[in-house]
């Protein structure tokens, strides 16, 4: 009999900041504070037609873009890592005397799962919208929203 074990600490990576540095992203989830990455294509890479005679037209779309959640407790230290690399961006973006946006979408991030072998090379990384905060009783969760410009998804 046959069978595969998933587990999220078989996951390490990091995620590359010009401006802030490097988090690495290990089998350390506890003290890190990630819940959960899904990574999600944007695009279609086929696109079908079809003629008045009725013939189908395809064709290829080399569009790897896409986008990146991040769900992590709101008092970890990615999401402080995130919400200073946020930071940093917009104030570069809205600073009088600086205007620079050349880093927006300058991050990267590469994740490999030691268990299946496979490996996510993300780059072009910019934020969507910064997660909403919530003050409860309880610690939370929020959710990072990131677009990214290419994605790869390999396999050994």
């Amino acid at each position: 009999m046959s069978f595969t074990v998933y587990s999220f600490k078989d996951l390490s990576g990091v995620f590359s900041s010009p401006l802030i540095g490097t988090l690495n992203i290990g089998s350390t989830f506890s003290s890190n504070g990630i819940g959960q990455i899904t990574i999600h294509m944007t695009n279609d890479n086929t696109i079908h037609d079809v003629s008045v005679d009725g013939g189908i037209i395809i064709w290829p779309v080399a569009a790897f873009n896409g986008s990146i959640t991040i769900q992590c407790q709101q008092t970890s230290d990615v999401h402080k890592f995130l919400l200073n690399w946020f930071n940093n961006l917009k104030v570069n973006m809205i600073s009088i005397s600086n205007q620079d946006v050349s880093n927006w979408a300058n991050s990267a991030m590469f994740l490999r799962n030691i268990n299946d072998g496979t490996t996510h090379t993300i780059t072009g990384i910019s934020p969507q919208i910064q997660p909403d905060k919530t003050y409860s009783s309880q610690g939370g969760s929020v959710t990072w929203n990131l677009l990214a410009g290419n994605i790869e998804n390999n396999t050994q």
